[in-house]
This record gives C-alpha cells, sequence and structure tokens, in this order.
C-alpha cells in the first residue's frame, strides 16, 4: 500500500501540472500577432494567398496578421510612387509591420532589372527605418514559357543578396512541382496559379514564416466571415494536398538562403 507521504507528493506534482498548462495556454493565446503587409499585384493576391497564409499558419500555432496592398498587373515602382491606385507608401506610414512581402510585376527581373533593384532598394530601406524587415517573393514562370525562371530566381537573388534580406523562393517551389507532377494544373491561366498553385505558394511562405513541419495543414483551409460564418478559403484533392505538402516540407532552400530564416 502507498504510504501517505507518497501520495501526497503526487498530489503536490498533479497540482503543479495543472496549474501550469492555464498559463502556457494564455501566453500563447496572448501574444502579439506576427504583422505581415502584401505588397504586389494579382500574383500576390490570386485565390486569397495572404488570407490563405494567415489560416495555414493558425493550423501550426503561429498566428499571423496578414495584410495587403496588390493592384493588378502594378510593379513596385507604382507603388513606391503611389501610381495606378496604390496606397503602399501610406500603409507603410500610417502602421506598424513585422515583416513587408514584396512582389514586383511578372516581368520585371526580365524587361526591366534596373527598375527592379532600384525600387526593391528603395522599399528595403524604407521598411526598415520603419523598423519592419522586407522579404522578397520570388515569382515563378509563365506556363508558356519555364525558361523564364532561371532570370526571375537570378534577379531575386541578387537583390535580396545585395539588401542581406529574406527571400520566398516560390518559383523554384513551383517549377519542381510542375517537373515532378505535370498532370497538375497549377496554372489558372498562361501566368496566374490556378487554386491548387496558390495552396502550394501558401504552403511555402508557411514552412518559411514558421519554420514548422507543413505535412499536418489541411486539405481544406476556412475562415470566418464579417459575420462570423464560416468561409472556405481553399479545398484541395487529398492525393494532391500529400504531395504538394511533403514537396515543400522536403525542398531545400539553402540554395535561397541570404539570410537565416527561423
Amino acid at each position: 500500500m502507498l504510504n501517505k507521504q507518497y501520495i501526497r507528493s503526487i498530489g503536490i506534482w498533479v497540482v503543479a501540472i495543472v496549474l501550469c498548462l492555464p498559463i502556457s495556454l494564455n501566453a500563447q493565446k496572448n501574444e502579439d500577432p506576427v504583422k505581415i503587409l502584401f505588397v504586389g499585384n494579382s500574383f500576390t493576391y490570386f485565390w486569397n494567398m495572404p488570407q490563405l497564409v494567415e489560416a495555414m499558419s493558425e493550423t501550426q500555432g503561429v498566428t499571423i496578421d496578414a495584410r495587403q496592398s496588390t493592384v493588378g498587373g502594378s510593379n513596385l515602382e507604382q507603388h513606391w510612387k503611389s501610381e495606378k491606385g496604390t496606397i503602399t507608401r501610406k500603409l507603410l506610414e500610417d502602421n506598424q509591420w513585422d515583416y513587408v512581402v514584396f512582389g514586383d510585376h511578372s516581368l520585371s527581373t526580365i524587361e526591366a532589372p534596373e527598375r527592379f533593384m532600384e525600387y526593391g532598394t528603395k522599399f528595403a530601406d524604407f521598411v526598415r527605418s520603419k523598423g519592419a524587415e522586407p522579404i522578397f517573393y520570388m515569382t515563378w514562370a509563365y506556363h508558356s514559357n519555364p525558361l523564364m525562371q532561371e532570370t526571375i530566381t537570378k534577379g531575386y537573388m541578387d537583390l535580396a543578396t545585395k539588401l542581406n534580406a529574406k527571400v520566398l523562393p516560390v518559383g523554384p517551389v513551383y517549377m519542381k512541382a510542375r517537373t515532378l507532377r505535370p498532370d497538375l494544373d497549377l496554372y489558372f491561366d498562361d501566368k496566374h496559379p490556378s487554386s491548387d498553385g496558390t495552396y502550394l505558394i501558401a504552403l511555402t511562405i508557411t514552412k518559411l514564416l514558421s519554420g514548422k513541419s507543413i505535412m499536418d495543414v489541411p486539405d481544406r483551409l476556412i475562415t470566418e466571415d464579417r459575420k462570423g460564418e464560416k468561409l472556405y478559403l481553399s479545398f484541395v484533392l487529398p492525393t494532391t494536398g500529400k504531395f504538394l505538402r511533403q514537396l515543400v516540407d522536403e525542398m531545400n532552400f539553402e540554395p535561397y538562403k541570404t539570410q537565416k530564416w527561423k
């Protein structure tokens, strides 16, 4: 039979554990969300990509407050000069951000590399002066011309290396998925992502931002609308979801690390 002293010690440990659990959970809940502004164009907002990153990160225990400043067809020079209806400069002036993710026009590295470098540098210096860190969103080649990827990758890597900034190598992940699973339709048209393509993009960003495995991210991602109603952001087939998650989880990101991630 257990003696009273032993029973008493077990009781004390149980009480201590139970008391610690709510503190840990509350501390997690009370953590400030990571505030991220996504700046770009339709390559950023197609199929609600920023909201999808927010929902995916939530399933990994990482709370992100994702906002966006996006106008279809825009480039970083237009965002800098507040042209084409962009309000990026105002959002950067009026709010505090932890990270600002910059995606230039899909052809900027190819058709306007000097402009790409100039305004990428201007924005990086500007957001750092505001206490945020810039991250560059490396886009993907068009469906009709996979040869674009080499120039896109080099442009973003050169810029990120010059600025000692992080880069999200979405393009190389996209191209690897195309090679391994040519049966998957990752394109909505010749250049924009399909819903499966956006799921892949969001997985890549979530993986790099959280530093965690994304193998448990659901095939269906939901959020709530302003009325509190359930809103489905993404549906992928289970076999497709499993492949895309494994691809991202096993991807070697070392060649694209210009600055240490988590």
